[in-house]
């Protein structure tokens, strides 16, 4: 008797101020609906989970097969990289992320072999708040908010049973 294939050798359970953590990776529709998730230990980065959350997602369509790309992603800082960037590039996906101010002054002290800025629209960033609110949605129900599961295919089941209740309110 072993451990279910997909379950993580840690739990996803991770140090950090608070004590035991696990952080929730999800992508997003525009009317605050989760679409993927991937759960990490809580002191694990954000880039690295971000081609795990992009694998998982899939876009609904009125008819056909659901879309696996989106037309933009919007993201925060802590996905501002050139792994990151160069995935989205690739699948034709426009990257609406800001990029922090270390890599800006990086990118300023290299002068030309620093390359150009990348395009940011601050209009379209307006709407990452979507990303927090679907989080503070899920995050209503005490047992997700607390993490009270050991196993972590039981907190994700539990991450899917409210994304159900969410996706089915009105």
């Amino acid at each position: 008797k072993g451990a279910p294939a997909d379950e993580p050798a840690d739990h996803a359970l991770g140090r950090s101020r608070g004590g035991l953590t696990t952080k929730i990776h999800l992508a997003a529709d525009g009317r605050c609906r989760p679409l993927a998730f991937v759960i990490t230990p809580g002191q694990a980065g954000d880039a690295p989970a971000f081609e795990k959350v992009m694998a998982r997602l899939r876009v609904p369509r009125l008819i056909g097969r659901p879309r696996v790309t989106p037309d933009a992603v919007l993201a925060d800082k802590a996905y501002s990289s050139r792994a990151i960037r160069h995935h989205l590039r690739r699948r034709g996906i426009r990257a609406v992320i800001p990029q922090p101010a270390d890599q800006a002054a990086n990118r300023k002290r290299l002068g030309q072999l620093g390359g150009r800025p990348p395009a940011f629209d601050r209009e379209a960033y307006k709407q990452r708040n979507t990303v927090e609110r679907c989080i503070n949605k899920l995050k209503q129900w005490r047992g997700l908010a607390t993490r009270y599961d050991k196993n972590a295919t039981i907190y994700l089941a539990g991450l899917h049973l409210a994304a159900i209740f969410i996706w089915s309110a009105r």
